[in-house]
Order: structure tokens, then sequence, then C-alpha cells
């Protein structure tokens, strides 16, 4: 009997084996793993929405210059006028507002031109490709090669600025008064004070040496705008000669 009850338990035991009980360290790691999993699905769709809303078709018109891919620059059709301090001169002759000089070509630079534009509801910036005529005569008048796009200029009556040191600047101005940024102006203002600029330039030009990499190239040159923005580009006709 006993034995007949010994090998019954054990057929018992066979059928029914108990599974061991999960780590606490499992458990954590597959939440965390799930919450990794949602946060990267929220920040896709986010990054989705920008691109769609700020990367803006380019639009088949005069006010764009068809160009070669295997190019990184190109001029607009108006005959540039032979010294670039003219043209300079005829920019801020009636008209004091900065210019941001960005590159025409790249979709990461158009699509942050269109956030500038949203941004600045009281239009204290105005705009100019670096591949224009009126961008080209620019970068020659405060001493940069009239073929450099390397960087975004932001140029002013008295001087220009480069590199992160024109993101900056460009920041202390996009801060319209619906936007709950008090503290935008100022953390722009220190960061400039505070954070060495060779820093802030090695950081500015990761993300400009790759910027074609990172959003890709448009085949045209963006030399204006055809809707209620269309003020705010720099007419590049004031050039030519």
């Amino acid at each position: 009997k006993n034995c007949y009850e010994e090998g019954r338990s054990s057929q018992q035991e066979e059928r029914s084996p108990i599974s061991p009980p999960i780590p606490p360290q499992t458990i954590t790691m597959t939440r965390h793993a799930l919450i990794l999993a949602m946060v990267v699905a929220v920040v896709s769709q986010r990054v989705s929405a920008f691109t769609s809303r700020h990367l803006r078709p380019a639009i088949s018109s005069s006010l764009f210059s068809s160009i070669s891919t295997t190019t990184t620059a190109t001029t607009s059709p108006f005959p540039i006028v032979a010294e670039p301090s003219i043209v300079s001169s005829r920019v801020f002759a009636t008209d004091k507002r900065p210019v941001i000089l960005f590159d025409g070509v790249c979709n990461m630079c158009n699509g942050a031109v269109n956030l500038a534009l949203d941004y600045d509801p009281d239009a204290k910036l105005r705009f100019s490709a670096l591949q224009s005529n009126v961008g080209r005569a620019l970068l020659q008048t405060n001493g940069r090669d009239a073929d450099d796009i390397s960087s975004i200029v932001l140029v002013t009556s008295d001087g220009a600025f480069i590199k992160s040191d024109a993101i900056l600047r460009i920041t202390e101005e996009l801060t319209p008064s619906w936007l709950p940024l008090p503290l935008a102006k100022p953390a722009a203002r220190a960061g400039r004070a505070l954070v060495p600029k060779f820093l802030r330039d090695l950081i500015y030009d990761g993300v400009a040496d790759n910027r074609y990499s990172i959003l890709g190239m448009r085949d045209e040159c963006r030399f204006g705008d055809e809707n209620e923005f269309a003020a705010r580009f720099v007419d590049d006709s004031i050039a030519a000669a």
C-alpha cells in the first residue's frame, strides 16, 4: 500500500510541475521595456507631425532655382552688382531688421526657417538664402567667402554672427508673447555667456556637417515664399546691376 501511494504521488508530481516564481528584476525590466517602447512610439509620431508641418513642399515658381544634386550651391537668376558693399547698403537702407542667411537646398534648414516664421509674429527677422546674390554679397561684406554655405549667418547692419552665436541670438528674437517660455531669452543670453564658444560650435558643427544626411536635400533652392510670408524674404532683385 505504501509503495502504491508513493508511486501515485510521484506520477502526480510529474504531471503537475510547479513553475518557479518570476524574479522581481525580470518584471521591472519588462515594465521598463514597455515604457521605453511607448516613449519611442510617441516621439516618432511627434517627429512625423513636425516634419509634415514644417517641411513644406517646394514651390515650383520663379522663387526657386533648379540645381544639380551633385553641387552644394547655386546662384539666383539676377546678375550681381560689382561691389557687395552696395548690395549690403541696399539691404539695410530702409529696413534695419537682421537677415538670416540659410542653406536654401537643405531640408532641415528650410524646416527651421518655417519654424522661425511661425514663431516670429512680430516679423523681427528677414530671410535670404546663402546661395542667393543677396546672401553671397552679405557673406563677402562680412569677411566670408561668397560660396561658403557651411553655417547659418545672422547679418545685422553692424556685423554678422555665425554658428552657435547666430542660433542663440535668433532664439532671443523668437519668443512670441503667446509662447509660455518667459525664460527663453535670458537662457539664450546665459548660454552665450556661460557655455564656451568652442563647445557650442562643436555641437553646431556636428549637426551642420550632417544636415543633408539627416533630412536630405531639395532639388530647388529656396529664394522666397509665395504665401503670407513673402515679404519676409529679401528681394534678390536688389542685387542686380
